[in-house]
């Protein structure tokens, strides 16, 4: 705490306990990495930006040891159920958006949308894992896209 000038006390002024402050460290990077995708969309038809939104979540993942944080360490320390509820106010909300665009002429209802942005978010991850492992970026994407694509075809 003497790196961040902080006593003891003035940390958990703002913070109840550690796991307050871990979810805290979680939403702000959880948040970074939304806002990459949010700022790759730009003025892209739904298809388009929904593959430059794949593009910049592997890229906003690529920040050394934020896969840990937001895929391993999270869901350990604060659950799965709370996990979902960051991710689904954050980057989730971005995808599910994005898939309702892209499959407006389809009319799907809101729970079909939500179950497929859930689906594809957890590709996303495990191809996030796999990169972070080691894996071919390249490949991955190019895995993602096409997986997009196929869900998105008339």
């Amino acid at each position: 705490m003497k790196r961040a000038w902080l006593t003891r006390g003035a940390l958990y002024h703002h913070f109840e306990d550690k796991r307050a402050l871990f979810r805290a460290v979680v939403e702000k990077e959880a948040g970074k990495v939304a806002a990459t995708i949010e700022t790759s969309a730009g003025d892209l038809s739904a298809r388009e930006a929904l593959l430059a939104g794949a593009a910049a979540y592997f890229e906003a993942m690529a920040v050394p040891g934020r896969v840990r944080l937001l895929l391993l360490d999270g869901p350990a320390v604060l659950g799965v159920t709370e996990m979902a509820a960051i991710d689904a106010a954050h980057g989730g909300r971005t995808l599910e958006e994005g898939l309702a665009a892209a499959l407006a002429p389809r009319r799907l209802g809101d729970k079909a949308i939500k179950a497929m942005a859930f689906l594809l978010s957890a590709a996303f991850d495990r191809a996030a894992l796999e990169i972070d492992a080691g894996a071919a970026r390249a490949d991955y994407a190019y895995a993602i896209d096409r997986l997009i694509d196929r869900l998105i075809a008339d």
